[in-house]
């Protein structure tokens, strides 16, 4: 199973939550023992204070007291000098005898250990036989305490609890901070969106985020922006219906008025009354229509659909209409193909692009339609006219609602073609409309296809 990217925060969250506790541990104890080692040091240099330390001092002021410097001297020539013990005798100027090395630190620690009270300090005032004093220091040289290192306390048990738990109680608060905001920003855009706020958007609050929350805030974004464009077109649809439907409801008015002024004028009102009525059925089936396109692709199963056959059915009854206005329909079926759908929505889109192309080519011409192959894995429906074609603007809107292209010269309410693309897109194509060579246009409909095969010749 793949990780989300959220799940590597987390792990790494509470990771790098356990590496801190372990390295504050960690440095604790380095503590506590940085600590033991300077306790031993310094009980080490006590240890000067011991048995060969006060032996040390005990002769020195002996010799020093009864024989002055000389005896010492000649003392320290015949003793065996304990190891790493160093004897140092300062004079009242702070000179050390016996030209040994020492540092200021020493002098004044030796001193100030002389005149403390303790008994076993290893420093001492001793007065010569010359009468003068001396300050006795006996130094311990390095690797005198030498040994095994006692061994560290251990730590107080809150140490670790402590570290631990600030370190959870820290990281816990970065998580859940960075947790919440975002969720904090999608509970208030879901309630401005509730609220009927259709342009409320989270990715610009969310950020940089790389994780399902961010992934989280760009499908609400999209959904945000689909609902707008939904909405926004429902209302455009009730503003063209209500324009559309006002115009035949305002002549129908207009000759029910004129048939009570004049009786006579019956008939005629009654013809005017029957064609707006047959008028807004044909409003109202189309708009029922492209209602039903909608319901149909949320609920009805689809169906496999012999495109070539379908194509040339919609042809032949096309012919009809076409031959009794002085105009023809060809039809080339050199594919065959097949697309999972509904077979009512693709007939009626592929018959109102078709009698659409009736209506407006020129008498005398052909319009011609074929089944052929487009990109990979999509079938084309093609019709091409012979008709006056339709400048650049009329090709960006004619596909939409009441959007009429063709002037006066064939009468509609423009839904013919908006019916024919919400069909395509249904069943994941596409219609798109392009001037033809000559004059005239061309009218393709792209479907996906689940099979496709050339025909053999004579048989299309």
């Amino acid at each position: 199973m793949r990780m989300g990217r959220l799940f590597w925060k987390f792990f790494l969250a509470f990771w790098l939550a356990l590496l801190v506790a372990g390295v504050g541990v960690g440095l604790a104890l380095r503590w506590q023992a940085e600590n033991a080692r300077e306790t031993a040091r310094e009980r080490a240099e006590q240890s000067q204070q011991g048995m060969r330390g006060q032996f040390l001092l005990d002769n020195a002021a002996a010799a020093l007291e009864y024989g002055g410097i000389e005896a010492l001297r000649g003392w320290r020539g015949e003793r065996r000098r304990p190891r790493m013990l160093t004897l140092l005798v300062f004079d009242e100027a702070g000179r050390e005898l016996f030209d040994r090395e020492f540092t200021a630190d020493e002098l004044a620690r030796a001193r100030q250990l002389a005149a403390s009270s303790g008994e076993t300090t290893p420093a001492r005032l001793v007065t010569g036989a010359d009468g003068r004093a001396y300050l006795l220091y006996a130094r311990a040289e390095p690797g005198f305490a030498r040994g095994r290192a006692p061994r560290p306390a251990p730590l107080p048990v809150w140490v670790p609890l402590g570290i631990g738990l600030f370190a959870s109680l820290a990281f816990g608060a970065l998580l859940a901070w960075y947790l919440t905001r975002p969720a904090r920003h999608l509970r208030e855009a879901f309630d401005a969106l509730a609220r009927g706020r259709l342009d409320t958007r989270v990715a610009t609050r969310i950020g940089r985020r790389r994780d399902e929350i961010a992934d989280l805030g760009r499908d609400f974004d999209h959904m945000a922006q689909r609902l707008q464009q939904l909405v926004d077109a429902q209302r455009r649809l009730l503003h063209d219906v209500s324009h559309e439907l006002r115009s035949p409801l305002a002549r129908m008015q207009v000759a029910v008025g004129l048939a009570r002024q004049d009786p006579a004028r019956l008939d005629a009102a009654l013809d005017r009354v029957e064609l707006e009525a047959a008028r807004l059925d044909e409003l109202v089936g189309g708009l029922l229509t492209l209602a039903r396109l909608e319901a149909d692709t949320d609920s009805a199963p689809k169906v496999a659909v012999d495109l070539t056959e379908l194509v040339a059915g919609v042809v032949d009854d096309a012919r009809y209409e076409a031959r009794a206005a002085d105009r023809e329909v060809a039809f080339d079926g050199a594919l065959e193909a097949s697309v999972d759908g509904w077979p009512e929505a693709l007939q009626r889109a592929i018959e109102n692009v078709v009698r659409n192309a009736v209506k407006f080519t020129a008498p005398g011409s052909v319009v011609e339609v074929a089944v052929r192959a487009g990109r990979p894995g999509f079938a084309l429906v093609s019709v091409a006219d012979r008709g006056p074609g339709v400048d650049d603007a009329g090709l960006a809107v004619m596909f939409e609602p009441f959007r009429r292209v063709g002037g006066g010269e064939a009468p509609g309410f423009g839904l013919g073609l908006a019916i024919a693309r919400r069909a395509a897109r249904a069943h994941g194509g596409d219609i798109t409309a392009r001037r033809r060579d000559g004059g005239g246009l061309v009218v393709e409909i792209e479907l996906p296809a689940t099979g496709s095969a050339p025909l053999s010749p004579g048989s299309a």
